[in-house]
């Protein structure tokens, strides 16, 4: 291709796999990927501003992204996270489809706000609680299917991510990622990380 600087750039590209799965899903044991005293199993993107204090993992203000060094194939997720006023993150799920947080209260649902899965799902309805008030997701991803419960309701029911969300680690979607959580858009704090993977 030629870019608008007018340098020549070369790439390739291959389809995208349709990750389908059979049968009924099989759980394995939960595993807690936050052990809310320090930073130990996960990593910054980047300059690090995480940090742990009274059992919260917090982003005071906008940094890096902080990854697992875990990663999964199929799995649900549980997360609760606190935002302040005008706040915006994003749980990552294999580092490539963002699950959005953000202070929307009151806001029509859309594939931009709280629940959605960035730019593709909107959530059914918006669930959003105040900021400063703590709130949580239980996801479930197998495969591109999707399920989010937002603060206990369910608000995308087993619907189909068509491809990686903006901001993504990589586009290698057949292959296991981890869970990256947004720190680059203002404050915010998570908790009580556990995920379940899906054998």
């Amino acid at each position: 291709m030629i870019y608008v600087d007018g340098k020549k750039y070369s790439w390739t590209a291959v389809r995208a796999p349709s990750l389908k799965r059979e049968g009924e899903p099989v759980y394995g044991e939960p595993i807690t990927l936050f052990n809310g005293v320090d930073l130990k199993g996960w990593k910054a993107m980047g300059e690090n501003q995480w940090k742990v204090e009274d059992g919260v993992l917090r982003s005071l203000k906008s940094g890096a992204n902080l990854v697992s060094e875990q990663t999964f194939t199929d799995f649900k997720l549980h997360i609760e996270f606190r935002y302040s006023k005008g706040s915006n993150s994003g749980v990552y799920l294999r580092g490539r489809y963002e699950v959005q947080i953000e202070d929307d209260k009151g806001l029509d649902p859309g594939v931009g706000y709280l629940g959605a899965i960035y730019g593709f799902l909107p959530p059914s309805e918006m669930v959003a609680k105040n900021p400063g008030e703590w709130q949580s997701y239980d996801i479930t991803l197998r495969g591109r299917m999707v399920t989010v419960v937002g603060n206990n309701k369910t608000i995308i029911y087993n619907q189909e991510i068509p491809g990686i969300t903006g901001g993504a680690i990589d586009s290698k979607e057949g292959e296991p990622g981890p869970i990256m959580m947004q720190g680059d858009h203002g404050p915010i704090d998570y908790r009580n990380i556990i995920i379940t993977p899906i054998e």
